[in-house]
C-alpha cells in the first residue's frame, strides 16, 4: 500500500487512454489499498482536459461524457481531496517565481509539498508525487519530493 498525490496530468490518464494509463489505473484501483490524494483544483483541471481532448478530436464526445461522469463519480468516493490554504498559495507563488511554473502547476506542487510536510511531521511515510509534466517533476524533485512519471510506464 502506498500514498500518492496525483497531479492532473497524471490523473487524466485514468479516464482517457494515454501513455501510462495501465500504470495509473493499477495505482488508483480501489482494491490496491493505496491512498490517493488530489488538490481541490484537480476537479476543474480534469473536466477542462476532457473537454479540450474532445474539441481536439483526441476522444469522442461519448468518451468525453463517460470520462466526466466516471471522474465525478470517483471525485468524493475514491480520492482524499486536499483544500487550497493560504500557506499553499504562498508556497505556490514562490514556486511560480523560482521554477517558472504555470499557476495551477505551482498550486498542485505546493499542495503536495504541504501535505507531505504534515505527514512527515506526524512520522508518516512520505507521499509519491505523480505527474506527467517534466518541468513540474523537475521542480518537485528539486523540492525533495519522491516523483513518479506515468509516462515512464508505457
Amino acid at each position: 500500500m502506498g500514498v500518492y498525490f496525483f497531479e492532473s496530468s497524471a490523473l487524466v490518464k485514468r479516464y482517457a487512454a494515454e501513455i501510462g494509463t495501465p500504470w495509473v489505473c493499477s495505482i488508483t484501483d480501489p482494491t490496491s489499498g493505496n491512498e490517493i490524494y488530489i488538490a481541490r483544483i484537480t476537479g476543474v483541471e480534469l473536466i477542462a482536459a476532457f473537454v479540450r481532448k474532445a474539441r481536439a478530436g483526441e476522444i469522442t464526445l461519448e468518451d468525453r461524457q463517460r470520462a466526466i461522469a466516471n471522474f465525478k463519480a470517483d471525485w468524493s468516493r475514491q480520492y482524499q481531496i486536499v483544500e487550497i490554504t493560504a500557506a499553499v498559495v504562498n508556497r505556490a507563488m514562490d514556486y511560480a517565481e523560482r521554477y517558472g511554473l504555470r499557476g495551477y502547476d505551482a498550486v498542485q506542487l505546493a499542495t503536495a509539498y504541504e501535505l507531505n510536510a504534515v505527514r512527515r511531521g506526524f512520522g508518516l511515510p512520505s507521499l509519491v508525487f505523480v505527474c506527467a509534466d517534466a518541468d513540474l517533476n523537475h521542480a518537485a524533485a528539486a523540492e525533495g519530493m519522491v516523483v513518479e512519471d506515468p509516462n515512464d510506464y508505457p
